[in-house]
Protein backbone atom coordinates (compact mmCIF):
# COMPACT_ATOMS: atom_id res chain seq x y z
CA UNK A 1 0.00 0.00 0.00
CA UNK A 2 1.78 3.48 -0.80
CA UNK A 3 1.68 5.53 1.43
CA UNK A 4 -0.68 8.67 0.05
CA UNK A 5 -3.16 5.79 -0.55
CA UNK A 6 -2.94 4.80 3.43
CA UNK A 7 -3.06 8.16 4.62
CA UNK A 8 -5.92 9.01 2.17
CA UNK A 9 -7.81 5.76 3.65
CA UNK A 10 -6.37 7.09 7.06
CA UNK A 11 -8.48 10.85 6.81
CA UNK A 12 -11.28 8.83 5.63
CA UNK A 13 -11.51 6.71 7.81
CA UNK A 14 -11.12 9.53 10.75
CA UNK A 15 -13.66 11.42 8.53
CA UNK A 16 -16.57 8.62 9.50
CA UNK A 17 -15.18 7.92 12.79
CA UNK A 18 -15.90 11.19 13.63
CA UNK A 19 -20.06 10.76 12.89
CA UNK A 20 -19.73 7.55 14.95
CA UNK A 21 -18.14 9.11 18.11
CA UNK A 22 -21.24 11.72 17.70
CA UNK A 23 -23.57 9.45 17.92
CA UNK A 24 -21.80 6.81 20.40
CA UNK A 25 -21.17 9.72 22.69
CA UNK A 26 -25.09 10.08 23.07
CA UNK A 27 -25.51 6.63 23.03
CA UNK A 28 -22.83 6.60 25.99
CA UNK A 29 -24.39 8.92 27.76
CA UNK A 30 -27.89 7.93 28.17
CA UNK A 31 -26.52 4.34 29.53
CA UNK A 32 -24.11 6.03 31.68
CA UNK A 33 -26.94 8.53 33.48
CA UNK A 34 -29.55 6.08 32.93
CA UNK A 35 -28.24 2.84 33.18
CA UNK A 36 -30.71 1.54 30.25
CA UNK A 37 -29.75 0.54 26.33
CA UNK A 38 -31.32 2.64 24.11
CA UNK A 39 -32.56 0.40 21.56
CA UNK A 40 -34.43 3.52 19.45
CA UNK A 41 -31.03 5.76 19.32
CA UNK A 42 -30.51 5.41 15.75
CA UNK A 43 -34.34 6.53 14.77
CA UNK A 44 -32.87 10.08 16.21
CA UNK A 45 -30.44 10.62 13.56
CA UNK A 46 -33.32 9.61 11.09
CA UNK A 47 -35.21 12.05 12.86
CA UNK A 48 -32.43 14.90 12.30
CA UNK A 49 -31.88 13.29 8.66
CA UNK A 50 -35.77 14.17 7.70
CA UNK A 51 -35.53 17.06 9.36
CA UNK A 52 -33.35 18.58 7.58
CA UNK A 53 -34.19 17.07 4.38
CA UNK A 54 -37.50 18.71 4.99
CA UNK A 55 -36.06 22.20 6.39
CA UNK A 56 -34.17 22.14 2.59
CA UNK A 57 -37.19 21.26 0.49
CA UNK A 58 -39.98 23.63 2.08
CA UNK A 59 -37.39 26.69 2.75
CA UNK A 60 -33.90 26.35 0.45
CA UNK A 61 -32.34 26.00 4.15
CA UNK A 62 -28.90 24.81 4.01
CA UNK A 63 -28.56 21.68 5.67
CA UNK A 64 -25.55 23.18 7.86
CA UNK A 65 -28.18 25.90 8.68
CA UNK A 66 -30.65 23.31 10.10
CA UNK A 67 -28.80 21.75 12.58
CA UNK A 68 -29.85 24.11 15.96
CA UNK A 69 -33.19 23.49 14.68
CA UNK A 70 -33.15 19.83 14.09
CA UNK A 71 -31.10 19.89 17.60
CA UNK A 72 -34.17 21.46 19.42
CA UNK A 73 -36.91 19.61 18.07
CA UNK A 74 -34.89 16.01 18.55
CA UNK A 75 -34.49 17.23 21.88
CA UNK A 76 -38.05 17.91 22.77
CA UNK A 77 -39.14 14.58 21.24
CA UNK A 78 -36.32 12.83 23.33
CA UNK A 79 -37.55 14.47 26.27
CA UNK A 80 -41.26 13.64 25.27
CA UNK A 81 -40.30 10.02 25.03
CA UNK A 82 -37.88 10.00 28.57
CA UNK A 83 -40.42 11.51 30.44
CA UNK A 84 -44.02 9.79 29.18
CA UNK A 85 -42.10 6.17 28.35
CA UNK A 86 -38.46 6.14 29.24
CA UNK A 87 -39.11 6.97 32.88
CA UNK A 88 -41.72 4.46 33.50
CA UNK A 89 -39.46 1.44 33.60
CA UNK A 90 -36.60 2.69 34.68
CA UNK A 91 -37.11 0.76 37.65
CA UNK A 92 -38.75 -2.28 35.94
CA UNK A 93 -36.84 -5.28 34.22
CA UNK A 94 -34.14 -4.77 32.21
CA UNK A 95 -36.41 -6.92 29.26
CA UNK A 96 -39.17 -4.64 29.64
CA UNK A 97 -36.99 -1.77 28.99
CA UNK A 98 -35.66 -3.81 25.77
CA UNK A 99 -39.12 -4.42 24.62
CA UNK A 100 -40.30 -0.83 25.06
CA UNK A 101 -37.24 1.05 23.67
CA UNK A 102 -37.82 -1.35 20.16
CA UNK A 103 -41.02 -0.58 20.43
CA UNK A 104 -40.29 2.94 20.40
CA UNK A 105 -37.72 2.51 16.86
CA UNK A 106 -40.57 0.27 15.49
CA UNK A 107 -43.17 3.21 16.11
CA UNK A 108 -40.73 5.84 14.60
CA UNK A 109 -39.89 3.93 11.74
CA UNK A 110 -43.56 3.29 10.97
CA UNK A 111 -44.56 6.90 11.26
CA UNK A 112 -41.69 7.99 8.86
CA UNK A 113 -42.82 5.46 6.50
CA UNK A 114 -46.34 6.13 6.71
CA UNK A 115 -46.55 9.99 5.92
CA UNK A 116 -43.58 10.31 3.94
CA UNK A 117 -43.35 6.88 2.26
CA UNK A 118 -40.00 4.46 2.13
CA UNK A 119 -39.00 5.65 -0.78
CA UNK A 120 -35.19 7.09 -0.40
CA UNK A 121 -34.42 10.96 -0.65
CA UNK A 122 -31.63 13.00 -1.14
CA UNK A 123 -30.36 16.41 -0.74
CA UNK A 124 -27.94 17.70 -3.11
CA UNK A 125 -25.97 21.08 -2.65
CA UNK A 126 -23.59 22.74 -5.02
CA UNK A 127 -20.51 21.68 -2.40
CA UNK A 128 -21.42 17.80 -2.19
CA UNK A 129 -18.48 16.78 -4.53
CA UNK A 130 -16.45 19.56 -3.84
CA UNK A 131 -13.07 18.89 -2.39
CA UNK A 132 -9.66 20.77 -1.17
CA UNK A 133 -6.48 19.48 -1.43
CA UNK A 134 -3.89 19.76 1.47
CA UNK A 135 -0.07 18.11 1.81
CA UNK A 136 -1.04 15.94 -1.14
CA UNK A 137 -4.78 14.41 0.42
CA UNK A 138 -7.81 15.25 -0.93
CA UNK A 139 -10.35 15.93 1.14
CA UNK A 140 -14.13 15.87 0.76
CA UNK A 141 -15.68 19.31 2.22
CA UNK A 142 -18.90 18.03 3.30
CA UNK A 143 -17.42 15.41 5.39
CA UNK A 144 -14.46 17.47 6.60
CA UNK A 145 -17.25 20.02 8.41
CA UNK A 146 -18.56 17.01 9.50
CA UNK A 147 -15.26 15.89 11.48
CA UNK A 148 -14.74 19.00 12.83
CA UNK A 149 -18.15 19.69 13.92
CA UNK A 150 -18.12 16.72 15.49
CA UNK A 151 -15.06 17.06 17.25
CA UNK A 152 -16.24 20.67 18.74
CA UNK A 153 -19.49 19.32 19.39
CA UNK A 154 -17.65 16.31 21.84
CA UNK A 155 -14.96 18.67 23.06
CA UNK A 156 -17.95 21.16 24.08
CA UNK A 157 -20.44 18.39 25.53
CA UNK A 158 -17.24 17.38 27.67
CA UNK A 159 -16.50 20.73 28.81
CA UNK A 160 -20.30 21.12 29.62
CA UNK A 161 -20.00 17.84 31.67
CA UNK A 162 -16.90 18.90 33.43
CA UNK A 163 -17.03 22.41 34.30
CA UNK A 164 -20.77 23.55 34.58
CA UNK A 165 -22.87 23.05 37.74
CA UNK A 166 -25.42 21.02 35.23
CA UNK A 167 -22.87 18.88 33.47
CA UNK A 168 -21.48 17.90 37.28
CA UNK A 169 -24.79 17.23 38.19
CA UNK A 170 -25.42 14.66 35.73
CA UNK A 171 -22.04 13.08 36.46
CA UNK A 172 -22.97 13.01 40.16
CA UNK A 173 -26.37 11.16 38.92
CA UNK A 174 -24.05 8.88 37.05
CA UNK A 175 -21.99 7.75 39.64
CA UNK A 176 -24.91 7.69 42.47
CA UNK A 177 -28.11 8.20 41.97
CA UNK A 178 -28.84 8.07 45.76
CA UNK A 179 -25.93 10.04 46.60
CA UNK A 180 -27.82 12.64 44.37
CA UNK A 181 -30.50 12.58 45.81
CA UNK A 182 -29.19 13.20 49.25
CA UNK A 183 -27.41 16.29 47.91
CA UNK A 184 -30.45 17.55 46.27
CA UNK A 185 -30.14 17.17 43.10
CA UNK A 186 -33.09 16.59 41.11
CA UNK A 187 -32.95 13.23 39.40
CA UNK A 188 -35.90 12.80 37.21
CA UNK A 189 -34.61 16.23 35.66
CA UNK A 190 -31.22 15.31 34.87
CA UNK A 191 -32.43 12.04 33.40
CA UNK A 192 -35.02 14.01 30.94
CA UNK A 193 -32.18 16.61 30.56
CA UNK A 194 -29.63 14.01 29.59
CA UNK A 195 -31.66 11.82 27.29
CA UNK A 196 -33.13 15.06 25.35
CA UNK A 197 -29.43 15.87 24.74
CA UNK A 198 -28.03 12.35 23.86
CA UNK A 199 -31.23 12.37 21.68
CA UNK A 200 -30.42 16.02 20.05
CA UNK A 201 -26.48 15.06 19.73
CA UNK A 202 -27.48 11.95 17.64
CA UNK A 203 -30.00 13.86 15.29
CA UNK A 204 -27.55 16.73 14.63
CA UNK A 205 -25.00 13.52 13.70
CA UNK A 206 -27.83 12.65 11.14
CA UNK A 207 -28.05 16.12 9.83
CA UNK A 208 -24.28 16.06 9.37
CA UNK A 209 -24.91 13.04 7.01
CA UNK A 210 -27.41 14.59 4.39
CA UNK A 211 -24.69 15.94 2.17
CA UNK A 212 -23.42 12.35 1.22
CA UNK A 213 -25.99 9.88 2.68
CA UNK A 214 -29.45 8.44 0.99
CA UNK A 215 -31.93 8.95 3.39
CA UNK A 216 -34.91 5.97 4.42
CA UNK A 217 -36.91 5.64 7.78
CA UNK A 218 -34.46 2.61 8.43
CA UNK A 219 -31.23 4.06 7.92
CA UNK A 220 -30.40 4.62 11.85
CA UNK A 221 -30.73 0.65 12.55
CA UNK A 222 -27.55 0.15 10.75
CA UNK A 223 -26.09 3.69 12.33
CA UNK A 224 -27.07 2.19 16.06
CA UNK A 225 -25.47 -1.41 15.57
CA UNK A 226 -22.05 0.86 14.74
CA UNK A 227 -23.06 2.88 17.83
CA UNK A 228 -23.20 -0.48 20.34
CA UNK A 229 -19.79 -1.70 18.69
CA UNK A 230 -18.44 1.70 19.56
CA UNK A 231 -19.83 1.93 23.28
CA UNK A 232 -18.32 -1.54 23.99
CA UNK A 233 -15.40 -0.96 22.33
CA UNK A 234 -14.55 2.37 24.51
CA UNK A 235 -16.30 0.63 27.51
CA UNK A 236 -20.33 1.22 28.40
CA UNK A 237 -20.30 4.64 30.02
CA UNK A 238 -17.21 6.33 29.21
CA UNK A 239 -17.54 8.92 27.09
CA UNK A 240 -13.79 9.34 26.50
CA UNK A 241 -13.68 5.93 25.31
CA UNK A 242 -16.95 6.48 22.75
CA UNK A 243 -15.49 9.02 21.50
CA UNK A 244 -12.38 7.12 20.23
CA UNK A 245 -14.02 4.01 19.64
CA UNK A 246 -15.81 5.88 17.16
CA UNK A 247 -12.72 6.99 15.71
CA UNK A 248 -11.04 3.58 15.94
CA UNK A 249 -13.88 1.58 13.86
CA UNK A 250 -14.44 4.45 11.42
CA UNK A 251 -10.63 3.78 10.48
CA UNK A 252 -11.25 -0.14 10.37
CA UNK A 253 -13.97 0.02 8.27
CA UNK A 254 -12.61 1.95 5.78
CA UNK A 255 -9.23 0.14 6.14
CA UNK A 256 -11.33 -3.32 5.37
CA UNK A 257 -13.44 -1.61 2.77
CA UNK A 258 -9.90 -0.98 0.73
CA UNK A 259 -8.84 -4.33 1.32
CA UNK A 260 -11.74 -6.80 1.45
CA UNK A 261 -14.12 -4.65 -0.52
CA UNK A 262 -16.99 -2.55 0.89
CA UNK A 263 -19.69 -5.22 1.76
CA UNK A 264 -17.43 -6.28 4.37
CA UNK A 265 -16.88 -3.50 6.57
CA UNK A 266 -19.79 -4.44 8.96
CA UNK A 267 -18.14 -7.88 9.48
CA UNK A 268 -14.97 -5.63 10.39
CA UNK A 269 -16.71 -4.16 12.77
CA UNK A 270 -18.36 -7.27 14.12
CA UNK A 271 -14.94 -9.04 14.48
CA UNK A 272 -13.75 -6.08 16.43
CA UNK A 273 -16.89 -6.40 18.67
CA UNK A 274 -16.13 -10.15 18.86
CA UNK A 275 -12.55 -9.56 19.74
CA UNK A 276 -13.14 -6.85 22.45
CA UNK A 277 -15.90 -9.06 24.18
CA UNK A 278 -13.31 -12.16 24.37
CA UNK A 279 -10.47 -10.88 25.37
CA UNK A 280 -11.27 -7.39 27.49
CA UNK A 281 -14.80 -7.25 27.97
CA UNK A 282 -14.83 -4.41 30.13
CA UNK A 283 -14.08 -2.14 27.00
CA UNK A 284 -10.55 -0.82 26.02
CA UNK A 285 -10.82 1.99 28.42
CA UNK A 286 -12.44 -0.61 31.10
CA UNK A 287 -10.87 -1.87 33.96
CA UNK A 288 -11.12 -5.19 35.40
CA UNK A 289 -13.14 -6.12 38.30
CA UNK A 290 -11.86 -6.34 41.84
Amino acid sequence: MRPDIFFQTLVNGFFIGGIYALVSVGLTLIYGVMLILNFAHGEFLMLGMYITYGLFTLFGMDPYLSVPIAAIIVFLIGAAIQRGLVQRVLTAHPLNQIVLLLGVSTLMIGLVQFFLTAEARSIHVSYETQVIVLLGLRLSIPRLIAFLASMVISLGLFLFLQYTKTGKAIRAVSQSRDAALLMGVNVKFIYLLTFGIGAAVTAVAGVFLTPNYKMIPTIGQSFSVIAFVVVVLGTMGNFIGAFFGGLIIGVVEVFAGYFLGGDVKIIASMLVFILVLLFKPAGLFGRKSA
